[in-house]
């Protein structure tokens, strides 16, 4: 116990006298030479371009956000009538149907996705991930767009599929 406490009276006497300064100003001076391409920063170095600039912004437009919220919101609350409508009639008697809620339910999903995406892995801060994840997305987008529309017209439909395996 004593020990700790004669250490800690010594230790601050030790970078109070001149040599301990010294020694403290030549081992910063030696890091701050030590890479004389970057700038030392405590937290690390210094990047041009961060999330914390300002962006530029598009030109005002009174519809263009409109468009987009609206589309979204449609989408969304047209999907519940549309499924149970979906369920009630058969996805054989009703193809347009079945065709209608695979599109909707792709569509949903895709724009989902992709706010995320966004929101998340901005291209301005992930400049090559960001990129490559959304063209990732729509080319699994319209995979799946071909898979719902092979899946309805060449076998048994999106709504007799979960049918089945809703009664299964």
């Amino acid at each position: 116990m004593s020990a700790s406490i004669l250490l800690r009276s010594t230790l601050p006497r030790t970078f109070a006298s001149t040599t301990g300064r010294n020694v403290l100003r030549s081992a910063l001076q030696v890091r701050n030479n030590s890479s004389s391409t970057m700038q030392y920063v405590p937290g690390g170095p210094i990047y041009k371009g961060t999330v914390n600039d300002p962006t530029t912004f598009p030109p005002p437009s009174r519809t263009h956000g409109s468009y987009h919220w609206a589309f979204e919101r449609l989408l969304s609350a047209s999907l519940v009538p549309m499924t149970a409508a979906a369920f009630v009639a058969s996805g054989t008697a009703y193809p347009v149907l079945d065709g209608l809620l695979g599109i909707s339910l792709v569509m949903h999903s895709h724009i989902g996705f992709d706010s995320m995406l966004v929101d998340y892995l901005h291209k301005r801060k992930f400049p090559i991930l960001g990129p490559f994840m959304t063209w990732t997305l729509r080319a699994a987008t319209v995979g799946v767009l071909a898979g719902v529309y092979e899946f309805n017209t060449n076998d048994i439909g999106l709504t007799e599929l979960i049918a089945k395996v809703w009664t299964a």
